[in-house]
């Protein structure tokens, strides 16, 4: 049954996703390297995220007098930064190996049966490729989830709820985390599709560069001066 509570949660936890560069900048690059089913990342980071949010919250519970939550949280942001920059890294890496790729396939001798090698090759790595993404973006949204007591702000209406209703807020907060997130790279990955199907590769290179700066810059923001 729809509710208010269960639309403020929603409501509360799209805009939190959205507001977020850190958010973004971690799933882009990992959304715009992944071949097929992009909206997966975005599904498996809410996943993550949700998790990470609900394990703080519930040490900011029970245990805020024994341990330090706010140093966990500051410590996470912190690991946020260096994710980010590796992302960033990581995306500005996999550009160099295919142009090396792309430069290797013309000079060989035979470029048809080479690029049926590695046509081979990449649909037998394909699966491989992008269930380690799908694994990768659900430890990085555990990480945002585990960064700032913020998030766990974001539930303080619950308590002012009777039981029923807080309930109702908490799982409209978890599915707009998760719908927000795959909206966005479900759109992002459709757009990538549609540049590599077209064969627009300065656009989809394009992508790609700004992804990973994108990426690395919010990544230093966040471990420096956030």
């Amino acid at each position: 049954m729809i509710t208010f509570h269960l639309i403020a949660g929603i409501v509360a936890s799209s805009i939190h996703v959205f507001s977020g560069p850190d958010h973004i900048a971690a799933v882009t690059p990992i959304v715009v390297e992944t071949e097929k089913k992009a909206w997966k990342i975005g599904l498996s980071w809410g996943f993550g995220h949700v998790a990470g949010m609900f394990i703080i919250g519930a040490l900011f519970l029970f245990f805020n007098d024994l341990i330090p939550i706010e140093e966990i949280s500051s410590y996470s942001e912190q690991f946020v930064g260096i994710v980010l920059i590796f992302i960033g890294l990581w995306s500005f890496y996999l550009i160099r190996k295919d142009n090396r790729k792309h430069v290797h396939i013309h000079a060989e001798e035979q470029p048809y049966v080479h690029s049926h090698k590695v046509d081979k090759a990449e649909k037998h790595s394909h699966p491989k490729t992008i269930h380690q993404n799908i694994f990768s973006s659900f430890g990085i949204g555990i990480i945002h989830g585990l960064a700032g007591v913020a998030h766990f702000v974001l539930l303080i209406p619950i308590v002012s709820f009777e039981t029923l209703d807080g309930v109702n807020y908490v799982i409209g907060f978890a599915i707009g985390t998760l719908f927000a997130m795959t909206l966005y790279t479900l759109i992002l990955g459709s757009i990538t599709t549609y540049t590599k199907q077209k064969n627009k590769h300065k656009l989809y290179r394009g992508i790609r560069i700004t992804s990973g700066i994108f990426a690395i810059i919010v990544g230093i923001y966040w471990l420096f001066l956030n």
